[in-house]
């Protein structure tokens, strides 16, 4: 399993089979981790089309690394082993605990198997418990259990039932109510079930080193089990084991099992429904802003000074989405020295003399205290009401105009503190882009 490492600007040359990519920054930062049924076009993807996530870091990147695999169920378990491992920025900053999914172990005789969005055990009847993952994709993983119980049979009920269940029938459980009613009834059995037992922790451990994604480990040591209890004469359990061994290398040539590469945006909407709910909640509004401006300003020194406005509408309630129709760019006329506390005084003037333009149910300034003041007093003096938030992304606070005390973007539900932070960073772009063109502009012009 090794890493390769191309330029953005190859990014062509990338495979057109299952993997899992890498996008790093300045000084080899890592960013984003994702997996693909197809590199190529997953990684093209985030630049052709980007979701509001993209946009937070696609700007940044400078390199891509990439691993090819077999298949995608086998870059799901990787993925989810390199995000644990190495952490990148956004993939930690996208995650919260309601977010990525672990596979848990419960620590008992006959281990149950279950998907949680936490690791803290809350349900009094798991005492303790082995957590595999995270896991991106909810969906994927689901269908991966599902496709691997038929390979490795697990117990998924909190509590036995009193006859076998529909899993036992269709063997994709060992039947753990049986053996354990057989243990009470007849106790001479116990040898025989201490040996059913012990098949079925291998198989449980079987499970997770294919879900941390150590699926040559896991042929390798099935392989030596099976000549082992060849050697012994136990060929019923050799032969159990030579099916595993085959099922998971057919499953594993597999090119496509799970999801398309297509899937991952409507998975990431799934999960984040009723976003303007959430963010009218953790922002302390009074209702539902359905639509946004976002401004910045961006110069260097006292040349080509300018400002931006860019507009997010909620759409379907599950996403605040740009709407390039609503983006303005203002040169900025009436400030000679630099002073941005005036640049962003004359934009918003500028931009609320345009009574045709629909006015937004929230405005968000980039910068802090200052900046909020600024445009609260450029509102009054127009007779405009409208709340306004600005965020100090250094000390990660947000500040209101009707409230004291400023709001900690930490204690942000993920949904409302993206939607904070993409706000900022469309700005800020947007703005870097229109003064870096009427830089380039003037330096044309002087040759």
């Amino acid at each position: 399993m090794k890493e390769k490492i191309i330029p953005l600007s190859k990014i062509s040359s990338l495979p057109s089979s299952p993997g899992v990519y890498i996008f790093y920054g300045k000084r080899n930062s890592r960013l984003y981790i994702g997996k693909a049924v197809n590199l190529k076009e997953r990684v093209k993807s985030h630049f052709k089309t980007p979701s509001y996530k993209d946009n937070l870091f696609i700007d940044e990147v400078k390199k891509i690394g990439f691993i090819e695999l077999p298949s995608e169920i086998e870059a799901l378990f990787v993925e989810s082993q390199l995000i644990k491992k190495l952490k990148p920025k956004f993939n930690v900053l996208f995650r919260d605990d309601k977010n990525y999914f672990f596979v848990g172990f419960t620590k008992e005789d006959w281990p149950r198997v279950f998907l949680t969005h936490q690791t803290k055990l809350k349900d009094k009847k798991i005492k303790k418990a082995e957590f595999v993952g995270p896991f991106v994709e909810g969906t994927a993983i689901k269908k991966a259990l599902k496709i691997l119980r038929k390979i490795f049979p697990f117990r998924s009920c909190k509590t036995l039932p009193k006859k076998p269940c529909l899993f036992y029938q269709l063997s994709r459980c060992p039947g753990v109510c049986i053996f354990e009613r057989e243990l009470k009834e007849k106790p001479q059995l116990k040898k025989q079930i201490e040996k059913r037992k012990k098949e079925y922790k291998r198989d449980i451990r079987s499970l997770k080193l294919i879900l941390k994604g150590k699926r040559k480990k896991l042929l390798e040591d099935l392989k030596k089990e099976m000549e082992k209890l060849a050697k012994k004469e136990e060929f019923e359990r050799a032969a159990k084991i030579r099916d595993q061994i085959q099922s998971l290398e057919e499953i594993f040539s597999h090119k496509t099992l799970l999801l398309s590469p297509s899937s991952l945006l409507q998975i990431e909407r799934e999960k984040e429904k009723n976003i303007g709910e959430i963010l009218m909640k953790n922002l302390k509004l009074k209702n539902i802003p359905k639509k946004i401006e976002a401004f910045d300003v961006s110069n260097i020194g006292e040349k080509e000074m300018v400002g931006s406005m860019v507009t997010f509408e909620l759409k379907n309630e599950n996403e605040y989405r740009p709407q390039k129709e609503g983006y303005r760019r203002f040169k900025i006329k009436t400030v000679k020295k630099q002073n941005d506390i005036a640049c962003l005084k004359e934009i918003i003037k500028r931009r609320f003399h345009h009574p045709e333009w629909e006015f937004p149910d929230l405005l968000f300034v980039d910068g802090g205290k200052a900046q909020l003041n600024t445009a609260k007093k450029t509102l009054d003096e127009l007779k405009i009401e409208i709340p306004i938030i600005s965020l100090a992304k250094k000390r990660g606070l947000v500040f209101t105009s009707y409230s004291e005390k400023p709001l900690s973007l930490d204690k942000f539900e993920n949904q409302a503190k993206m939607v904070i932070l993409n706000l900022s960073r469309e700005a800020h772009r947007f703005a870097i882009s229109y003064h870096r063109l009427l830089r380039k502009k003037r330096l044309f012009s002087e040759k």
